[in-house]
């Protein structure tokens, strides 16, 4: 990330935090200079950036002051989940979320798919290219159940950023994150075990447990801080729980990050009632800050978190190669493995291994985090210019999600319906529940933002949701 982009994100999280209230000025050029050793170019480029967020304006001769142009929308609330075990349902409305995709002309708001048009991806098709040409026929053949070894030596290299220091026999190469989460579910837990998760929690995630017949308690999730640890002590000594589930970086949906102190303290919690956390990192690469937060996994001393990660969204799903450093639960994981796909396909192995050896891959990280901010931004603007007054939007500090909590009357999976006649989806909220709650709530993806596609799909979600509200 650049000198200045950093400096604007700084300056952003303390504005949103409230430390720089609306119509506050700022410190001067010169001050933020010395303060953090940039020059003056690099802090005035940062305060062009917040401008461009609507964060900041400048005033002639008086230098810069915190936007009063318009209050920034309330942050969902915290839902407070009944703590007891429930049977995972949705299944039904994930499957229809995901064969929609396929209708030809779809504005997909509501997928998790990244940005995969970018001229920083080049260099990945043609190392493809490169494999799939060579006279050497070895990428042709099964790789080791745990995956190339070029590939996981430079996972190891990445995973430094996120304050690991691990060994490439430590990391098992998957079929995407969600066999990774599937591996590491069934590592450790057996048919009718309870799982406690975050919630809003990722769907997938949900349904692997749902399909090994077990049950997931939602613990409720705060949008800034994550996974309440005080409402999941309580549920530790209810229940039998046999792990933990959670996203604490870039969290889907919600976007947080959450903060370091109460990812010490979940672990500790784990280390108490000895279970294991299962800790989904697919989106960490992606947060804004930098370096980019650390994982929960980073802090670990005895094994006990199993961490998933993937490609998919930060480079392409469709190469479908993901990982899983599974700790003590190595054996298992191999295993599990083993009878799920048996050895990944080797030839995108070999291409990642190749585009992130050449320095492509800090490149590409580097390139998207700057476009999903400003998108997040654009994307903010038109929900706040076309919905309700009153509606609730997450702050994402990474990725690509945005979470939108609207009017209790309005039902989400029937805007959906209504909507898809027209050619345009969104996630609905209960499909991010165990039990199916959020029903007023919706995700929408920013990654990639057509001015003449999806700001039209936008107003026009927009104004289904106000007929709604005069019909409700």
């Amino acid at each position: 990330m650049n000198r200045y982009d950093n400096l604007a994100n700084v300056l952003g999280d303390r504005i949103e935090q409230g430390l720089y209230p609306a119509g506050h000025r700022l410190p001067s050029v010169r001050v933020l200079s010395n303060e953090h050793g940039v020059s003056v170019s690099t802090v005035q480029q940062a305060y062009r950036v917040l401008e461009e967020r609507q964060l900041v304006e400048a005033r002639p001769k008086s230098g810069y002051f915190v936007s009063l142009l318009k209050k920034r929308a309330d942050l969902p609330a915290v839902c407070r989940n009944p703590q007891r075990p429930v049977d995972i349902s949705q299944w039904d409305l994930v499957l229809a979320q995901i064969n929609s995709r396929a209708t030809p002309g779809m504005v997909a708001l509501g997928g998790g798919t990244p940005d995969v048009t970018l001229s920083s991806l080049k260099p990945l098709g043609r190392s493809l290219a490169r494999v799939a040409q060579r006279t050497d026929i070895s990428a042709l053949y099964y790789d080791t159940i745990d995956g190339s070894k070029v590939l996981r030596d430079q996972i190891a290299r990445l995973l430094i950023d996120s304050g690991s220091n691990m060994d490439a026999e430590n990391i098992v190469i998957t079929t995407g994150c969600h066999e990774a989460l599937s591996i590491a579910i069934r590592s450790v837990c057996e048919f009718g075990d309870i799982v406690a998760v975050d919630s809003p929690s990722f769907h997938g995630a949900m349904q692997t447990l749902k399909g090994f017949g077990m049950k997931a308690l939602e613990i409720p999730t705060d949008p800034v801080t994550g996974i309440s640890i005080e409402a999941l002590e309580m549920a530790l000594e209810q229940w039998p729980i046999k792990a933990i589930q959670l996203t604490p970086n870039c969290n889907n949906p919600l976007g947080y990050n959450m903060p370091d102190d109460r990812k010490k303290a979940l672990l500790r919690l784990a280390q108490a009632y000895d279970i294991a956390i299962i800790e989904d990192d697919v989106y960490g690469d992606l947060a804004y800050q930098y370096p980019r937060p650390s994982t929960i996994t980073s802090m670990d001393d005895d094994g006990r978190v199993l961490l998933c990660s993937s490609f998919s969204k930060t480079l392409a799903p469709g190469l479908r190669i993901g990982w899983i450093a599974p700790g003590r639960y190595r054996d298992r994981a191999i295993h599990m493995k083993y009878i799920g796909t048996g050895a990944s396909a080797t030839q995108p192995q070999i291409a990642i291994a190749e585009f992130i050896q050449q320095g492509h891959y800090q490149t590409h990280i580097r390139r998207v985090r700057h476009q999903y901010q400003q998108n997040l931004c654009i994307m903010t603007d038109w929900i706040s210019q076309y919905f309700p007054e009153g509606v609730r939007i997450s702050r994402p500090q990474g990725g690509f999600l945005l979470w939108i909590e609207l009017d209790e009357k309005i039902d989400t999976q029937k805007l959906n319906r209504l909507l898809e006649p027209e050619k345009i989806q969104i996630s609905v909220g209960s499909i991010f529940s165990a039990s199916g709650k959020y029903r007023n709530c919706l995700r929408v993806n920013y990654a990639q933002l057509d001015e003449h596609v999806h700001r039209p799909a936008v107003k026009r979600v927009g104004e289904m949701i106000h007929q709604m509200m005069l019909m409700a």
